[in-house]
């Protein structure tokens, strides 16, 4: 048990102390140990290290809920204060509250311990692993690394502790008139070499970028969808997708799919996976979701995320979603297309690397609308000709991942959440790329 793990413990069991029969509890730890380092044409322009943790306590009775958020230092003295401070404000909040129909009170005692022990560059070594190979380049780009740590603790006797080592550089290579490669490597393994293949590979793009821009026309074009792409439109299903309470109030993307009106490509699975360890499993009730849970099978859906709130107000069985019932660790299972293949196969088209500004054009039909970003390209007989102009797309992803697929990448890569707002986002995508024909440009 680490001293942070220890100090959360020793909180959980005082709190439960203090407790009356007729009061339930949720204690949840966020936190990390990271190095950030920012650079800017390819020189170090800011560092630093953050010791960061913050506590959420929950309490629950007569059917009502409220919550309080403090600092978590790891020191005892301090947090316990902290801790006790807030019971007292939320003892004297509760009672003028309303009654909530469908409030989850923890039950079972479940306890789980998870540490994922990376290898990562020690702090004095990053910018040495990182410049050279970006050397007289303007490199843009955030390199942040350390452990990051959750827990969860109850009234009812749950106990849950996540801690992992992970790494992330999210960086830009710029032309000199401004046109950028976009990129990201991470991982809990620094690994020099595939670092070094990354960059080429950006590097590579780059040069075609030298290009002067091609102007496309509107209307529907051959496309291939590179990892980044993708992972971007796997996101969507987070909002108003995958969530049984979408399902169920009719603002699901996937409402057709459930109720059989409609089906994706036979090539495309979609699973929640947990077996990489990047994400804790628990969410905010101490449950625990399975290890994997398959969404869509062969085109189909096969389950929905439900969590306990919308299992109560629905009649239906949790699996263990979190209460915004989004995906957390997404997996897009690959295909049998090589990655060597790929521009043979695309033939006359568009290359899109990256996408930006999504959103739902019309939801209940699955119709996604947003902007081509970084690094795309007209390509003519398997090769690529030109950088474009940045397009505006919306397409339905019954088309581009139902009867318009062609083809899935016989690989997946790891597209990390990069988000440091409030702290470092945890976990990741992990897609292959996709072709598709006929993808709709509109803009």
């Amino acid at each position: 048990m680490t001293p942070l793990e220890s100090t959360f413990d020793r909180l959980v069991t005082q709190l439960r102390s203090l407790l009356s029969s007729e009061e339930s509890f949720k204690l949840r730890l966020m936190g990390e140990q990271s190095q950030f380092i920012r650079f800017n044409r390819a020189k170090v322009r800011q560092t630093g290290n953050v010791r960061d943790g913050s506590i959420s306590l929950t309490l629950m009775q007569d059917q009502r809920t409220t919550s309080r958020l403090f600092p978590f230092t790891g020191n005892w003295e301090t947090d316990w204060h902290g801790v006790k401070d807030a019971l007292e404000d939320l003892r004297q909040e509760i009672s003028q509250l309303p009654e909530d129909p469908y409030l989850v009170i923890p039950t079972g005692d479940a306890t789980s311990c998870d540490v994922q022990t990376g290898k990562l560059l020690p702090p004095g070594a990053i910018v040495d692993a990182i410049l050279p190979d970006v050397a007289g380049l303007d490199f843009t780009g955030f390199y942040s690394g350390g452990s990051i740590f959750r827990g969860y603790a109850d009234s009812a006797g749950q106990k849950h502790w996540f801690a992992t080592d992970s790494f992330a550089l999210d960086y830009s290579l710029f032309t000199a008139d401004g046109q950028a490669v976009k990129g990201t490597f991470a991982g809990n393994q620094w690994d020099q070499a595939a670092y070094t293949a990354k960059l080429v590979e950006s590097k590579q793009q780059l040069d075609r970028l030298s290009q002067p821009p091609k102007p496309i026309a509107r209307g529907q074009y051959r496309t291939y969808l590179a990892p980044a792409a993708m992972a971007d439109l796997v996101s969507m299903l987070s909002w108003g997708g995958v969530s049984e309470s979408a399902i169920q109030r009719g603002g699901s993307a996937l409402g057709v799919l459930q109720r059989g009106e409609k089906q994706l490509s036979e090539q495309f699975y979609l699973s929640e996976d947990f077996s990489r360890g990047l994400v804790p499993r628990f969410n905010e009730w101490g449950e625990v979701a399975p290890i994997d849970l398959p969404l869509i099978q062969a085109g189909k859906l096969v389950n929905t995320l439900i969590s306990s709130r919308s299992a109560k107000e629905f009649g239906k069985p949790a699996n263990g979603a979190s209460g915004g019932e989004g995906l957390r660790s997404p997996s897009v299972a690959p295909g049998t297309l090589a990655s060597s293949g790929i521009l043979t196969a695309l033939d006359t088209g568009l290359y899109l690397s990256n996408l930006h500004y999504l959103n739902w054009s019309d939801r209940p039909s699955g119709r996604i609308t947003g902007m081509t970003r970084y690094a795309c390209f007209w390509v003519e007989n398997g090769e690529i000709i030109a950088p474009i102009e940045n397009l505006r797309f919306d397409e339905t992803l019954y088309r581009f991942w139902g009867e318009n697929l062609l083809a899935l990448t016989d690989t997946q890569e790891f597209i990390p959440e990069v988000g440091t707002y409030g702290g470092r986002d945890v976990g990741g995508t992990w897609v292959p790329g996709a072709l598709v024909k006929g993808f709709t440009y509109t803009l």
